[in-house]
């Protein structure tokens, strides 16, 4: 659970290089992670989809693209990173925080939100209010980094601590925004952990799809 002044603040201070930051730094891959989660969603034919935490957009664009027939509708509470997102002709962007979300309760058969529920005051809290705005039986999908097992966890560590601030803090002159990726990463619930969170928040169904070594993890659950 972060602090939101200082995460808005990192994330403002790198909204113009983000994107480049993140095709660099995951290989491209990130773009396979996102294509992945949205064809999950769509496989539920959502009508009503809320993006949160939508940033440059990147998951946003995906959904629009696969969904043509959906309102698909993203918020974000950093204003520099949601002017990334209308560079990209998103429209439907509102500036919000996702712990305190502008919708009636039930509005969205969907929820999505990538790399950003890591970043949230209250991880609980989130997913609280991610409920209060999916109807009954909507889903929640949440794509964000975790950490890996086995003989690929310890050379990933030194990556994440000591490789990748200094290569982003040179791309973006803000090694501190990826020092505290890294932190972040290392403290946030993954897994087991991560789906017991989400059903002691009322979800059920709650799983964990690891991909690209357990890099990341998908998690879905039902409202």
């Amino acid at each position: 659970m972060q602090e939101p002044q200082l995460v808005q603040r990192y994330f403002s201070d790198i909204a113009g290089r983000y994107d480049l930051a993140n095709r660099l730094l995951s290989g491209g891959i990130d773009v396979f992670w996102r294509r992945a989660t949205v064809r999950r969603v769509a496989r539920h034919r959502p009508e009503q989809v809320l993006d949160v935490a939508t940033g440059s957009g990147d998951l946003m664009l995906e959904l629009e693209k696969r969904l043509p027939e959906a309102s698909v509708i993203g918020t974000d509470f950093c204003l520099p990173m949601l002017q990334q997102a209308r560079a990209k002709g998103l429209e439907h962007l509102l500036l919000a925080d996702g712990m305190r979300l502008p919708f009636a309760a039930g509005r969205f058969d969907a929820l999505t939100i990538a790399f950003g529920l890591r970043n949230m005051e209250s991880y609980p809290g989130a997913a609280a209010e991610f409920r209060r705005v999916l109807r009954p039986g909507g889903r929640l999908f949440v794509l964000d980094f975790s950490m890996p097992t086995g003989v690929f966890s310890k050379p990933y560590r030194v990556y994440l601590h000591r490789v990748l601030p200094k290569f982003a803090g040179w791309l973006t002159g803000k090694p501190e925004a990826y020092e505290y990726l890294g932190d972040s990463i290392e403290s946030f619930p993954n897994g087991d952990k991560m789906c017991d969170l989400l059903r002691k928040a009322g979800f059920s169904e709650a799983h964990a799809k690891p991909m690209t070594l357990g890099i990341v993890s998908l998690y879905e659950a039902v409202n």
